[in-house]
């Protein structure tokens, strides 16, 4: 039994640059416009502040998942990877975002679960996506 291994070529490792850069933009974009839309419903609303948290959550979930699945559209392999990468850089660069909106960093133990979360979320989105059959 032989076994190949495949060398990739510098146009493949490029070609995976932009589709991780879109997928990340997405995800931040969903982000600001959901999380723009809760704060007018708490604002005008009597919603608990309890769900403020679960919510948050969902929402980096969705984003997430819309933003791998726009940026590994035209990908074809490695969705794990790239959707792994896509949330990782996703939770950083929104932390970043975040934390400047609020005027504040804050480096604690729910930066790392988000960290975490983020990238669990992005690998099992990438393996989803990746393998989904195009319409």
């Amino acid at each position: 039994m032989k076994i190949k291994a495949r060398i990739l070529k510098s146009d493949e490792k490029k070609g995976n640059v932009k589709p991780i850069i879109k997928g990340v933009l997405v995800a931040l974009a969903i982000s600001l416009v959901a999380i723009l839309l809760f704060a007018f419903l708490l604002r005008w609303t009597n919603i608990s502040d309890s769900l403020i948290a679960p919510v948050n959550q969902v929402i980096k979930g969705v984003s997430i998942f819309l933003g791998v699945f726009f940026g590994l559209k035209k990908v074809k392999q490695n969705g794990i990877i790239n959707g792994l990468i896509i949330g990782f850089l996703y939770t950083i660069v929104a932390f970043l975002v975040f934390s400047l909106l609020d005027g504040a960093f804050c480096f604690d133990k729910s930066l790392l679960n988000d960290i975490l979360f983020g990238t669990i979320i992005g690998a099992i989105c990438g393996i989803i996506c990746v393998n989904l059959k195009k319409f």
